[in-house]
């Protein structure tokens, strides 16, 4: 289905005649496309058919005879954390703890043992501050404000720019407020912008003064793995430059495969500091025996190593790629001489953010809504759901068919046209 048949001219150039033709048509084709999250594909879930037949039968007794199958080993198998350790986190495999699926879940954990107990670092808990702050580049990642929303954190926003959050202003806050205890970090193919912190950034947030003495970096490398293009950025030696500026206790790391095997069934880890691991790990042992190791053996036996682990990744660009591609056709295509409208194009990642017109964004993902194609809703990359500018949508093109995805930015393109014709300051 092509929403724009019969018309010559680019998207941007028809009249509002035209323009509410086209969206007629989609409107009549009552479609059902949901777009609104970065799932992966039918695809990409095939890829992992062969883990569901994991472990079998093997012999599940670990190389220093602890077995697999039974309670303890709360920090996780060795085997599996060497495998991961230089990938996903860049830290040693005895600096890394496994735990479930969900790296969310780790961070979540994390948040609560400071509020109850503080960190390692800290003077008291969290939970005995009067106020605790955290800073937050936007755009960004809206689970990431929705657990500072959880803990009662008040969100202080810094722009994100090409190289990472803007450093001026996030040095000038951290060094004068001593209730700014953290910092959300994706330094990697940022959710949702594709930003890569650049070399010169990581320096400074390790190097820089803080009011707080506990001051954390919570280190979300979501998409350490995650390219779509030959040129691979490479991960950023955080926890080294931290170490070396003398403050090795400042960043905690998470990551996981949910992106790479199944969400579901997949492993989380957290890495940090001597210190700040046994801190969590003091605590987590509270919280249970010790983690599924059978889930860790499955990992193991289906990558093999780490080399494996990359050349799986790789079966995912294969298929990703093109998804991204054609989404930056379309949008090339439908705004073509549109100064106002401008996109990101990530080197990797599971994003595109799209930058509108101030004041439009709400009002074009509910013209999309109306005729059957469901959007994040604008606001979700800033806190409270609440971008000031109304400027600002998350894409996330990856769960859907070629098909679908090209209809799918048909009705994006045209549902925005019509939200700035409509507006009244751009009539």
């Amino acid at each position: 289905m092509d929403i724009f048949t019969g018309f010559n001219e680019s998207p941007c150039r028809l009249t509002l005649a035209e323009l509410e033709t086209c969206y007629s048509r989609a409107k009549a084709a009552a479609l059902d496309i949901n777009m609104t999250r970065g799932l992966p594909s039918l695809a990409q879930l095939e890829l992992a058919t062969p883990y569901l037949s994991l472990p079998g039968t093997v012999d599940f007794v670990s190389r220093n005879a602890i077995d697999w199958r039974n309670y303890g080993c709360l920090q996780g198998m060795p085997e599996l954390r060497e495998m991961v350790a230089q990938p996903l986190l860049g830290l040693p495999a005895e600096q890394i703890a496994v735990g479930e699926n969900s790296s969310l879940a780790l961070m979540h954990e994390t948040l609560g043992y400071a509020f109850t107990h503080g960190l390692c670092t800290s003077p008291r808990p969290w939970g005995k501050e009067p106020v605790i702050k955290f800073l937050c580049p936007v755009p960004g990642y809206d689970r990431h404000f929705s657990m500072c929303d959880e803990f009662n954190i008040e969100m202080i926003t810094v722009p994100m720019g090409e190289s990472g959050p803007d450093m001026n202003r996030v040095e000038r806050l951290v060094a004068s407020d001593p209730a700014i205890k953290g910092m959300w970090c994706v330094p990697k193919y940022s959710n949702p912008t594709g930003t890569v912190y650049c070399s010169e950034t990581v320096e400074r947030l390790a190097q820089m003064p803080t009011a707080a003495k506990d001051f954390v970096l919570l280190w979300d490398n979501a998409y350490a793995v995650h390219h779509l293009t030959d040129h691979e950025v490479q991960n950023q030696p955080i926890a080294q430059m931290c170490e070396k500026a003398g403050h090795a206790d400042r960043c905690i790391i998470f990551a996981s495969t949910s992106k790479m095997i199944l969400p579901g069934a997949g492993l989380a880890f957290i890495g940090s500091s001597p210190a700040n691991l046994a801190w969590w790990l003091s605590h987590r042992k509270c919280r249970t025996i010790g983690p599924d190791k059978v889930n860790q053996l499955r990992h193991l036996l289906f990558f093999c190593d780490s080399n494996g682990l990359l050349d799986h990744m790789k079966k995912h660009r294969a298929l990703l790629a093109p998804k991204f591609e054609r989404l930056e056709a379309e949008l090339s295509n439908g705004f073509d001489g549109v100064d106002e409208v401008s996109w990101t194009s990530p080197k990797g990642g599971y994003f595109v953010t799209l930058h509108l017109p101030e004041g439009c964004a709400r009002r074009a993902v509910e013209l999309a809504l109306q005729v059957g194609v469901a959007l994040t809703h604008a606001g979700a990359t800033h806190p409270g759901g609440n971008d000031h500018r109304d400027s600002t949508i998350r894409l996330a093109p990856t769960y859907l068919d070629d098909e679908s995805l090209g209809v799918a930015t048909q009705v994006l393109v045209v549902s925005v046209l019509l939200a700035i014709a409509q507006h009244p300051d751009y009539r």
